[in-house]
């Protein structure tokens, strides 16, 4: 009988217990532990005073993170920040602090207890989970939008610099961005291209909040915000439409619909720009298999394969152009189908 090697089976463990790690993650990032820690050494009863913990429990939770590596504990229950925890802060680049406040939400912990049911079933863990999906359950829970927009911005601002340095988005005359949350990508496009025109579409509670982040960036005056639903009409006369980390929430009728209604939309010449994960070959591409499990739990939709997309556009009456790598996500270049 063949035994497992120890070494793999701790790797292995730790991979089982990988829970515990995040949630503990998710209470430092809640807390603003890095950011509190970001210049300075402090002890764990003033980190305690500060954040309104329990000084001794917070100091276990402190230990523990920096067995991680991402304090140092030094004399006197004194912590320092350590490299690896730079990101939590949320003042920095490359900031995931939204991120890990995100994740650890209890509705959002509580449909991964239901990836078991989506792997037997084929359904959506969340709407098993909740009765509801996760837009409408967000829209009901405003404090709930706010953390998951956080999420998404601090997420989007390392993957927008290398969209930017990816994409010539200075070709274009007008650019409508699907689905754009709170404005923060095409704030920073607009912000890069002086002479570029923005349309900023998404649900109308989403835009509504908009405002202060394009004013803050220099381009509320280049940005227009329209609310309404991309599976009903998206706005006309662009002659760009980028549609980022929206496509994988949706099943494929769904996504269809939406990439029917930028067809629908788009301008003679124009372009529609896909930015997405894109699944790669057997044992490679841990990310973009691990975001499908987490778009079957969250929204109910899927990562696709490269010729996953190329059916969806077909069916959309759109083919694609071509494919750039943009730091981990792809941009699936696409225009008006041939007639």
């Amino acid at each position: 009988m063949a035994h497992a090697d120890p070494d793999s089976a701790n790797t292995l463990r730790r991979m089982v217990e990988g829970y515990q790690v995040s949630q503990a993650i998710h209470v430092a990032a809640t807390l603003g532990i890095a950011d509190l820690l970001a210049d300075t050494r402090r002890t764990s009863d003033e980190l305690a005073a500060a954040t309104g913990t329990h000084p001794p429990t917070l100091y276990r939770l402190l230990r523990a993170l920096a067995s991680l590596g991402l304090l140092h504990e030094l004399e006197g229950h004194r912590f320092e920040l350590a490299a690896l925890g730079q990101p939590l802060r949320s003042d920095v680049p490359d900031s995931v602090a939204g991120w890990a406040a995100f994740v650890g939400r209890p509705y959002y912990w509580q449909a991964w207890s239901g990836l078991l049911h989506s792997v037997r079933t084929g359904e959506n863990a969340f709407r098993h989970v909740h009765g509801t999906d996760v837009w409408a359950y967000r829209s009901a829970h405003p404090e709930e939008s706010a953390v998951f927009d956080r999420a998404m911005t601090t997420l989007s601002r390392r993957a927008n610099a290398a969209l930017l340095a990816t994409c010539d988005f200075g070709r274009f005359r007008m650019l409508v961005d699907v689905g754009g949350g709170n404005g923060a990508l095409i704030a920073a496009v607009l912000a890069a291209h002086p002479g570029l025109q923005g349309v900023l579409f998404d649900q109308p509670h989403v835009v509504s909040a908009a405002a202060a982040l394009l004013a803050r960036a220099g381009v509320a005056e280049r940005c227009r915000t329209v609310g309404g639903s991309f599976f009903e009409a998206v706005p006309e006369g662009a002659d760009a439409y980028v549609l980022r980390a929206v496509i994988h929430d949706w099943e494929d009728e769904d996504a269809i619909r939406i990439l029917a209604q930028v067809r629908r939309a788009l301008g003679e010449g124009g372009k529609v720009l896909i930015v997405e994960r894109v699944i790669a070959p057997p044992d490679e591409g841990r990310d973009a298999k691990f975001s499908d499990l987490n778009m079957l739990v969250g929204p109910g939709g899927r990562e696709r394969t490269r010729e996953d997309f190329v059916a969806l556009l077909e069916h959309a009456a759109l083919q694609l152009e071509r494919v750039l790598d943009a730091g981990g996500f792809c941009v699936l270049e696409a225009v008006a189908a041939d007639t």
